[in-house]
């Protein structure tokens, strides 16, 4: 029976938002999310991203009213003196109220930890059911699969391990390279994606060189991917076992957490209320917001599902790359009829497009490269530049990039709203005491405060229907009155101020009874003489859990030299494919190897091909 209780129990669904800071947090609460994930106050892989221990306990105590969630990213490698600060720093975490550490060095899981739940970052290359496996040894109850997986590959880890959760990007902005197994910045720079510090190569221009030496596409952003989008694809990835649907963005800034979060929390809302019963939000509350949520209205590169229905067949592109710019494409608005006089231009609008000023707007130039602008001032169809900027040509198509009236409305602090229902019953004791009664049904709560005056006057007028006005002045909580029982004889007196302070104290016991019962995700244990392979390593204790000790490359070349000639970037994603040139197909065997790129700055790094694997390797060649 309990077998088949379990069964029929709805798995919960859950929509995890970046959070910068504190205030993005609570926005993204506020707007939908089910959980929150911020960077701790060091070893986060956002550094510019990097909280305090203070904030987070703000945002954990403010989502827990929500059963929600704050799991705090802590997520790069830790230097051997480092880790008593580290362990420090976690129990102070723990203390705070966080509900899980997100993690890459495996090295944590030796420290003296308190007892909080561990989730293996996308920074752990988690690609296979092997290395789900090896995570869930070292005690990770939640993974973060690599984003580079289909669909199908997502259900075979999840087939193999049912009873772990799996978190899957759904939206935001690509790595080009697996996830922890990129040190291109670290060659060039010095600065670590391991440690929070990417210098983001992968945004650079690039020229690309055939063997020998001919030009084959000059500076062009070959390695910038355009953003994640896989909101129409949410069913299928929670069919393939994912629990948590995860948007890219701690370094975005709240307008964009507000667009994204309550787009995709309403389309998770119809995802449950469509299952039937088999799945449930993560979290309680309903969100509301005061308007109509548009990922392609936030910042974005140009959108791809990325490799989500699998790897596409030989020499097919699938546009994954955004090879004219890495900053924003925004929505086209309409095309440059004509340049005028004292900085005007005239242009042809879509239809339903007006501009103002302090908009932002792009087009591609006749050399190709993307040029941007704000506008001045606008009057219908016709646009004034700011001094001394260039106007578009006729023709060009404009895109815009930056919405100033968007924008000044989602920087309004009443954009959603998240509210739990209370049904309040009012009853008299025999000695003539108030007692309210508020059931939360979504969190599971019944809680019963009564007056300690006594009431005994009768009222010279009837009284229903007036008791239950204290009651509805909830708007400074996170509560709505949904039912009111009023089960007090008509014609009893009671003020209105007694109602009110029991009503606060009402409240007050909800609020108590809320944060006492809230329950923390349960941690996970490492098992015995538990190893992990292939793993970053920078510390001894990571060493103790590794087979062979293997150091990683960045503590072996600390300065980032001396790396020449070695493998710096591994991904699925393929130049040859992207430019038409798959070495399947004729017009690939056209491009003669060894292919090479090399940025503005002299970066250099030469371009393998295992098509075995359909992987694209970048092996470090130093600087001209």
């Amino acid at each position: 029976m309990m077998q088949n209780m379990k069964q029929h129990q709805p798995r919960t669904l859950e929509l995890l938002a970046p959070a910068r800071d504190k205030a993005t947090a609570l926005a993204a609460l506020t707007h939908g999310a089910d959980a929150v994930y911020m960077g701790a106050p060091s070893h986060g892989a956002r550094a510019a991203a990097a909280c305090t221990v203070g904030d987070i306990a703000e945002v954990a105590a403010a989502a827990h009213r929500y059963r929600a969630r704050v799991y705090v990213a802590l997520n790069t490698l830790v230097y051997d003196s480092e880790t008593s600060e580290v362990e420090r720093m976690i129990r102070d975490l723990y203390r705070a109220g966080a509900d899980a550490l997100i993690i890459q060095d495996m090295g944590i899981t030796a420290m003296d930890l308190p007892p909080i739940a561990l989730h293996a970052s996308t920074q752990a290359d988690i690609r296979t059911p092997e290395r789900a496996r090896e995570m869930a040894a070292m005690g990770m109850t939640r993974i973060v699969v690599a984003r580079e997986l289909s669909i199908a590959e997502t259900t075979e880890i999840h087939r193999a391990l049912p009873d772990m959760e799996i978190e899957a990007f759904v939206h935001g902005a690509l790595c080009v390279s697996y996830s922890g197994d990129c040190r291109a910045s670290f060659a060039a720079t010095g600065r670590s994606a391991n440690r929070g510090e990417c210098s983001q190569m992968c945004r650079h221009a690039y020229t690309l060189t055939d063997g020998e030496g001919h030009i084959l596409v000059d500076n062009a952003h070959l390695l910038s991917l355009r953003d994640l989008n896989r909101s129409s694809r949410l069913a299928e990835m929670a069919d393939a076992g994912v629990c948590s649907f995860k948007i890219e963005g701690r370094l975005k800034d709240e307008s964009y957490v507000k667009e994204t979060v309550a787009y995709y929390s309403q389309l998770l809302d119809r995802l449950v209320a469509d299952s039937g019963g088999r799945y449930r939000r993560a979290s309680v509350g309903r969100s509301v917001a005061a308007f109509t949520p548009d990922p392609s209205l936030a910042f974005n590169r140009g959108f791809t599902q990325y490799f989500t229905t699998g790897t596409p067949p030989k020499g097919m592109a699938l546009r994954m790359a955004c090879l004219d710019s890495p900053g924003a494409v925004g929505k086209e608005i309409g095309r440059v009829v004509a340049p005028l006089a004292k900085g005007a231009v005239k242009l042809s609008l879509l239809p339903g497009v007006t501009l103002a000023a302090g908009d932002g707007l792009s087009y591609t130039a006749p050399d190709g490269s993307v040029q941007g602008f704000r506008v001045n001032r606008a009057e219908g169809v016709l646009i004034y530049l700011p001094p001394g900027v260039a106007a578009p040509p006729k023709g060009a198509v404009l895109s815009r990039t930056l919405d100033a009236g968007r924008q000044r409305l989602l920087s309004r602090p009443d954009t959603a709203t998240r509210t739990l229902p209370l049904d309040i019953t009012l009853r008299l004791t025999d000695d003539g005491r108030v007692v309210a009664e508020a059931v939360d049904s979504e969190r599971g709560l019944n809680v019963t405060v009564a007056t300690s005056a006594t009431f005994a006057d009768t009222a010279s007028t009837t009284q229903t229907g007036r008791r239950k006005a204290p009651f509805e002045k909830l708007g400074a909580t996170l509560y709505t009155l949904r039912d009111f029982t009023d089960n007090i004889d008509a014609d009893k007196f009671i003020p209105a101020s007694a109602l009110t302070t029991l009503r606060r104290d009402l409240i007050a016991v909800v609020d108590a009874t809320a944060a006492s019962t809230y329950a923390f995700p349960k941690p996970g244990q490492r098992a015995p003489g538990a190893r992990i392979a292939g793993a970053n390593i920078a510390n001894r204790l990571a060493r103790s859990l590794s087979p062979d000790g293997t150091e990683s490359a960045e503590t072996l070349h600390p300065d980032g030299h001396g790396m020449e000639g070695e493998r710096v970037m591994t991904t699925r994603y393929c130049l040859r494919r992207e430019l038409g040139h798959c070495l399947a197909t004729p017009a690939g065997r056209r491009w003669q190897g060894p292919l090479s790129i090399a940025d503005a700055a002299g970066n250099r790094f030469r371009v393998d091909f295992d098509c075995a694997r359909c992987q694209m390797h970048l092996i470090w060649l130093g600087k001209k």
